[in-house]
């Protein structure tokens, strides 16, 4: 069968991709952008990528056109494929009806933590024999690919909660009727799609309808916006995790959170782990917890798994930047995941001086519904740096006026990068949070560090 997809270069339509040439099908795709790592990675796997979506590129007509949610009514390879009779469907729906029959599927599904808490799991499961397959919405540092068919029953999968495609606007999530469900926290995001908390919980009930009574449904302790989501209606087990009394609880064992001491039921155990901080501390007992509903195995059993976990690109990333400045890439752009961030670099720096550049990318952010919460999400750094793009109707310097002489607001990349540059001081450590490239900003700091390469 030949698969033209329609929005390729984004990580899930990318990851179906790659499953569907793994099923052994005719892969081709499109995107208004061909774009790394993505387009590499399909590329890899001999697949014919075409930019741009012009209607051309459905001649000769393939079996099957998957749309990506990006794209909406008026797209010519859109109106092509309506006008053609061209069978189509949305990613999510190809994925439930050609992978996810017969298997055990793992959701993980939340606000923050979705990517790094799946690739926890699939990696722990990985690690203790069960080759589970995965769709991830990164590129797990372990497994360097986004998706995998697996040879188990198990299967791992990122439950993104923005919607299907143009023509489905429920959550992608509600496509896969998983057994086991981790709701990791929920928070209000996506503005341009959702007006309030309340209609993204009106989307995730759905998803715990489909969790059946033999299945078991992970959540942590303290999340009045997850108890009005169950109290709707729930069918299926509960298992709570936290910090406090819980049916999985953990204590720090270090002030960065990188050991940790697990307690469930009679099993106590400490665990070292690559991560750090207090959020993904909260990612890892999720992930543990999660595990163990799906296979029984216990924290003692992953302890290995933990101590060689290696995260998806972008999330507190390490980036070679010279011998005296320390620069970190990571994804956070909503106030809860910038002020964790920053409180899990904090803790491992100590004393050390925190240089943050933001860029308001997520649409949510666009829109200013989050203005206000930003000032008090960089409070851990010692000085921001922000940037105003000529197309944001809402002043990111007033937002922060709070912040005082510790916020410096620039109106370009290249601006920024030359006042990074120039305030920077020995022993810095710099973090860049966007949910996009940022305008190359990596690539042009470590330019004016003198880092080539």
């Amino acid at each position: 069968m030949h698969l033209h997809i329609l929005g390729i270069c984004g990580t899930f339509m990318a990851g179906l991709a790659r499953l569907a040439r793994e099923l052994g099908h005719t892969v081709t795709g499109a995107d208004a952008n061909v774009y790394p790592p993505m387009s590499e990675q399909l590329r890899e796997l001999g697949i014919v990528l075409h930019e741009g979506y012009d209607a051309d590129q459905l001649n000769p007509a393939p079996d099957l056109v998957l749309v990506g949610n990006a794209l909406s009514r008026g797209n010519p390879a859109v109106e092509a494929l309506l006008d053609r009779g061209i069978p189509y469907q949305s990613g999510p729906a190809w994925l439930a009806s050609a992978i996810l029959p017969g298997r055990h599927v793992i959701a993980i599904a939340g606000t923050h933590g979705k990517t790094t808490t799946t690739s926890l799991v699939a990696w722990i499961l990985e690690q203790t024999g069960q080759r589970p397959g995965f769709l991830v919405g990164g590129v797990p540092g372990n497994f360097g690919v986004s998706a995998r068919l697996g040879e188990g029953s198990l299967f791992v999968i990122e439950a993104d909660e923005y919607d299907t495609a143009f023509f489905d606007k429920r959550s992608k999530f509600v496509h896969y009727q998983p057994r086991t469900v981790l709701l990791n926290n929920l928070e209000f995001d996506h503005a341009d799609i959702f007006a309030d908390l309340a209609a993204i919980q009106r989307q995730f009930h759905p998803l715990v309808r489909t969790v059946p009574a033999s299945g078991r449904i992970i959540r942590p302790t303290a999340a009045p916006t997850l108890d009005a989501v169950l109290l709707q209606g729930c069918w299926t087990p509960i298992t709570i995790f936290g910090e406090d009394a819980a049916d999985w609880t953990m204590l720090p064992a270090a002030a960065d959170w990188s050991r940790l001491r697990i307690t469930h039921g009679a099993h106590r155990c400490d665990i070292e782990s690559t991560l750090f901080g207090r959020h993904n501390a909260w990612n890892t007992i999720a992930a543990l917890a999660t595990v163990h509903a799906a296979t029984g195995l216990e924290t003692e059993d992953c302890r290995a798994a933990l101590a060689s976990f290696r995260n998806a690109r972008r999330r507190l990333e390490p980036v070679p930047c010279g011998p005296d400045i320390e620069l970190y890439d990571d994804f956070a752009h909503h106030p809860t995941a910038i002020r964790e961030t920053l409180a899990a670099l904090r803790a491992r720096v100590g004393g050390g001086r925190i240089v943050a550049i933001v860029e308001p990318r997520s649409n949510t952010m666009r829109l200013g519904i989050h203005a206000e919460e930003l000032a008090g999400a960089l409070t851990e750094a010692d000085h921001t740096f922000l940037l105003q793009p000529p197309d944001l109707h809402w002043s990111i310097g007033d937002a922060t006026r709070q912040l005082g002489d510790r916020r410096t607001v620039c109106d370009s990349v290249s601006a920024l990068a030359d006042a990074v540059a120039g305030a920077a001081h020995s022993g810095d450590h710099l973090l860049l949070m966007s949910n996009g490239g940022f305008g190359g900003l990596r690539d042009l700091l470590r330019q004016r560090f003198g880092v080539n390469g």
